[in-house]
């Protein structure tokens, strides 16, 4: 069924229209990405889709039984709402039960006399039978560290926002999700939480994103928003790469064709062909038509290596660190960073990764222990939220600032900054553009570029890729993987933090920082497998406790059990639903099996996924299944 109609929609940018003509369809249960580089209108065209943005030509439709939940790349807010305004903030009857469902429950539990109140909602949630809904809310809003509903919304951090932002949308009781940079300002833990969420969802997703790990994870469709058009790439994000990569070669062998044929033709032209007759004239109309066409132009794949300046024998050292807000966020920390190393930050929102960088390069003083950096050392500083002192500078005059052009590693070749503004994407008028008509995404570009110029012997980069596009990420990837200064790196994207550094930084929840040798990816896996042990571990001290327990109560008839906790209401109708759906999927589970092994390709792959999905399902309803049982 199809839930989104996009037909010839148009919009006018700075100097020209962003896009023209973008016709396309969201079907039900479709996972789509909009991709293209910075400044084609990716969020504007998300913006028009939700109706933020007015159209200058084209109409976009809804199915009317749909509902459509939007989150923007800046979440508007109230700073006077708490949490919990924000969040139940729709005008859905049903969000509006279970507010006041969670409202009364927290009244209950502070010790209010709302028992009236408590039996008159516990009847409208079994007249709608919004239990489950109201369990898949509880499970979003916990597992996003939103606890403290009624906090204001304006002494949040911006994760926090983000993550407020994030459960709004995806408590709504709508079939349509609009995404803009979901993962921005996200911690890796809550990103492959929502990666998993959006995966297996039943509702439809149109997302822009430079995730490239959470594109392959979740896309089906990719739509590429390019040269004012958008075009559609059918499947994830490595079979669009594939197909790009095989509609090159295609594209360049037509034009090398194309270009032979007009050798020949050229030729003819400044011959002074007689144009009087038909075929001549319909000869010459069609030269020039392929004179004049647009012609094919392969991504230029840029890549760069800078002459930086020496690092000395002692780079950086850090001597018993500590930094202490409310709480300890860094608690004596030492290191001594050596030539060449390159380390990622790995930790939750609030962990402190910016704070450790801000002691390093001297924006913030620990409490105790001291910094100590080598006289060679040349720190080159990317902060989330660059600062311009003269944003009436043009793009070309602030780079100009730093240097009138780079020497590249080999010492002899040299790069003019204005050709390295083009590499970037700063191409054209852009360059004589002032820096405040650009775009967030476009001046963080800029500030990176600028960081770039002035050849850093030790990068710190805090969370660069926020806001980048994927063509600008590949080049920035490509320079770190071979740049052989210090890298010390915070990034929440997964597949850039694999790529660019080997080692890791983890920031514990006491202050506490330890080190972990390998790839981002690879400490995840080892944190699960760490975490499904602790879990093992808890249930076999738990079935021994129980043992000795019962060899007591033999020894000691005469003791009063421990009364047994009891399942609140709530707690006693999931676990009844948990009774009723688990043999019904694992029934459904059983009955795929065969289909698994039939002959059909697409029978096969449907059944598998399908199969797939039921036990995921089934793992987490285990789980739950077993807490419950305890005390049922």
């Amino acid at each position: 069924m199809n839930l989104l109609s996009v037909n010839n929609l148009a919009r006018i940018g700075r100097e020209k229209p962003l896009f023209t003509q973008v016709t396309f369809g969201l079907q039900e249960g479709e996972k789509a990405a909009l991709i293209g580089r910075n400044g084609t209108g990716k969020s504007t065209l998300l913006n028009t889709i939700a109706g933020v943005l007015t159209p200058d030509e084209g109409t976009v439709v809804f199915n009317k039984e749909a509902g459509v939940s939007f989150l923007p790349q800046n979440p508007l807010y109230n700073a006077d709402d708490t949490i919990r305004n924000h969040i139940f903030k729709s005008e859905s009857p049903k969000l509006k039960i279970i507010n006041e469902y969670l409202d009364i429950c927290e009244k209950l539990s502070s010790g209010k006399n709302v028992q009236a109140a408590y039996d008159k909602i516990l009847l409208e949630m079994d007249k709608f039978d919004l239990w489950n809904y109201e369990s898949q809310i509880s499970s979003i809003l916990t597992t996003l560290g939103i606890t403290d509903m009624e906090r204001k919304m304006g002494t949040l951090s911006g994760g926090m926002i983000k993550k407020v932002a994030l459960a709004q949308v995806l408590v709504e009781d709508t079939k349509i999700l609009l995404l803009d940079e979901p993962t921005n300002h996200l911690d890796i833990t809550t990103i492959a939480w929502l990666q998993n969420y959006l995966h297996d969802t039943k509702r439809s997703v149109l997302m822009v994103t430079h995730d490239r790990w959470f594109l392959d994870a979740v896309c089906t469709n990719i739509y590429e928003l390019a040269r004012g058009k958008i075009k559609l790439y059918q499947g994830n994000y490595s079979e669009y790469l594939a197909k790009k990569e095989t509609e090159a070669e295609i594209e360049a062998n037509t034009e090398r064709r194309i270009e032979s044929v007009l050798r020949f033709e050229r030729d003819w032209l400044l011959r002074g062909p007689c144009a009087r007759g038909t075929k001549a004239k319909a000869r010459i109309q069609r030269d020039m038509q392929l004179i004049n066409r647009e012609k094919f132009a392969a991504d230029k794949g840029f890549t760069f290596e800078v002459k930086g300046k020496r690092l000395g024998g002692k780079v950086l050292e850090l001597h018993n660190i500590s930094k202490k807000f409310e709480i300890p966020i860094i608690k004596d920390f030492s290191y001594k960073f050596t030539k060449g190393q390159k380390i990622g930050i790995f930790g939750d929102n609030g962990s402190g990764k910016s704070t450790l960088l801000n002691i390093i390069t001297g924006k913030l003083e620990p409490d105790s222990g001291n910094v100590e950096v080598g006289l060679n050392t040349q720190f080159g500083y990317y902060t989330q939220n660059p600062v311009f002192k003269d944003t009436n500078l043009t793009v070309l005059e602030y780079i100009k600032e730093t240097a009138e052009h780079m020497t590249l590693n080999d010492g002899k070749k040299e790069v003019s900054a204005t050709k390295f503004l083009e590499e970037f994407g700063f191409e054209g008028k852009i360059q004589h553009s002032p820096v405040s008509t650009l775009s967030g995404g476009e001046r963080k570009k800029l500030f990176l570029v600028r960081l770039l110029l002035e050849n850093p012997n030790f990068l710190i980069l805090d969370e660069p890729t926020n806001d980048f596009d994927i063509f600008t990420m590949n080049i920035l990837e490509q320079f770190l993987i071979n740049y052989e200064g210090c890298l010390l790196l915070v990034s929440h994207d997964r597949y850039f933090m694999d790529k660019t550094v080997d080692s890791l930084f983890i920031l514990e929840e006491d202050g506490g920082i330890s080190g972990f040798v390998g790839k981002c990816s690879e400490y995840i896996e080892f944190r699960e497998e760490q975490r499904k042990l602790q879990k093992a571990a808890e249930k076999a001290s738990d079935a021994n406790n129980t043992q000795s327990a019962n060899q007591n109560n033999d020894l000691a008839s005469t003791t009063p059990p421990a009364k047994k906790k009891k399942l609140s209401f709530k707690e006693q109708k999931e676990f009844d639903q948990l009774n009723d759906q688990i043999p019904l999927l694992e029934k459904e589970q059983s009955e795929l099996e065969p289909l698994m092994s039939s002959s059909d390709f697409a029978t096969v792959q449907k059944a598998s996924t399908r199969y797939n999905e039921i036990a995921a399902q089934l793992e987490q309803m285990y789980a739950r299944w077993e807490e419950l049982s305890e005390y049922a």
